[in-house]
């Protein structure tokens, strides 16, 4: 069996949801002849809060080399300066890679990213061991958006138009959640069109939903009081501003119709562990809409909390960004609650197609900024639609044959495939230097 050493920052109990990934890669890599090493740093070192239950969703066959940070946080009054747990540890990192690569055969280094500055650490082991390796974009680092001069934003973005051709230079492999999250790098880096690229959503993991009935987990946010709520879990981009001014608005000018409807946003605030980090609020309070038809919960709830409460609510909802790359890893686990999915997408997201070829739902779609005013027209009726879907629901309509293209194991066999290519190449030495 080959080994493929995975170099992912954060794992569980990290409650982030870029953990996602490796956990799930770990646990089904296996089965297709990749036996995983698992580099992260030691949970101490993270700054946001724990989940321990998520860290049960491990198995215990998958090993995992921890590194302890070499730095602490560095904070001047509100701004952290250096937070990024991969600035923190870079060094040990680099030192425990190259460590298993001497002491044991390593065919392959995959670096899933963010944390961004992690991909260095990739071509570090290549140059010095030659051994070769990839980069997984669960997001993109170089970002199109302009940022203000001189704000921290700014000056992250600056240093990634710097560093991630560095890091990119060597690669032998480019894998990400969708071709958008990486086909910018490819037209930077044209060199890397030589080399093997792969997109592969997240994947739904069935394991993950029986686990919410086995710890016994209840919802706590609500109670089921008879309003007919749907459930937002997860990050709010800053491009689903604008699609979200759009729902409000439309949900406005027909206020009757909403009255006893609820859209709950729950992990939706500025930074992970923030009660007050409000992002929906401010826009729902615009539309006279906040505490009755919009209710947000700002900080981050445990990963099994949130599928005891998608349970628990009548419907899933799901706002996408202008941008097309954009693919929300929370359809999948809307499918998999078994509770009727309603998406409001860039009609170039990938995870149109998982919703309406599972038949889990319905799909409002929209073409970027130029399509805001379609959701501000259409989303009523869309919603009157999808209420009546929702109200004749039943859980065996849902396409799971369908589904079984877009899960974890699925997933995990597309990457090994990825890398039984990209092994089998050789590894090759960038001319460029450097």
């Amino acid at each position: 069996m080959k080994r493929v050493l995975l170099v992912s920052p954060h794992f569980p109990p990290s409650n982030l949801a870029a953990v996602h990934r490796a956990r799930l890669f770990a646990r089904h890599l296996p089965e297709f002849g990749w036996e995983p090493v698992v580099l992260t740093v030691h949970h101490d070192d993270y700054t946001e809060e724990l989940d321990w239950n998520l860290a049960e969703l491990v198995p215990e066959s998958v090993r995992v080399e921890r590194v302890r940070a070499d730095l602490k946080p560095i904070d001047i009054g509100r701004v952290r300066l250096v937070g990024d747990v991969v600035l923190r540890s870079f060094r040990p990192l680099l030192r425990r890679a190259i460590e298993v690569v001497d002491r044991e055969r390593v065919d392959f280094v995959h670096v899933l990213i963010p944390s961004f500055y992690g991909a260095l650490i990739g071509r570090a082991v290549h140059r010095r061991r030659r051994v070769p390796y990839g980069i997984d974009y669960i997001d993109p680092w170089v970002e199109p958006n302009a940022y203000p001069l001189g704000s921290k934003a700014w000056a992250t973005q600056r240093l990634a138009r710097i560093l991630e051709p560095v890091a990119v230079r060597d690669a032998a492999l480019i894998t990400g959640v969708a071709e958008g999250y990486y086909e910018a790098v490819l037209d930077r880096n044209p060199q890397l069109r030589r080399v093997p690229t792969v997109a592969m959503p997240y994947g739904g993991e069935s394991r993950d939903h029986r686990k919410v009935a086995e710890v016994g987990i209840e919802p706590w946010l609500f109670e089921r009081d008879g309003r007919f709520r749907l459930l937002y879990a997860g990050a709010l981009l800053p491009n689903a501003t604008g699609p979200l001014h759009s729902v409000c608005r439309a949900i406005a000018e027909r206020r009757d119709e909403f009255a006893d409807v609820e859209l709950f946003f729950v992990g939706t605030g500025s930074s992970p562990d923030d009660a007050e980090g409000y992002r929906v609020r401010p826009v729902a309070e615009e539309y006279g809409l906040w505490g009755s038809v919009i209710k947000e919960h700002p900080a981050r709830i445990p990963y099994l909390d949130v599928l005891a409460h998608l349970e628990a609510a009548q419907g899933v909802f799901i706002l996408g960004s202008t941008e097309p790359h954009y693919t929300p890893s929370k359809v999948y686990q809307g499918v998999l609650s078994e509770r009727p999915i309603l998406a409001v997408l860039h009609e170039a997201s990938t995870a149109c197609e998982v919703v309406r070829r599972t038949g889990a739902g319905r799909v409002l779609a929209f073409d970027g900024e130029d399509g805001l005013s379609t959701i501000a027209s259409e989303f009523a009726d869309a919603f009157a639609d999808y209420r009546a879907f929702a109200e004749s629901f039943r859980r065996e309509d849902v396409d799971v044959e369908a589904f079984q293209e877009f899960s974890a194991r699925n997933v995990t066999r597309a990457l090994a495939a990825a890398l039984d290519m990209a092994t089998s190449r050789g590894p090759e030495v960038s001319k460029e230097g450097g």
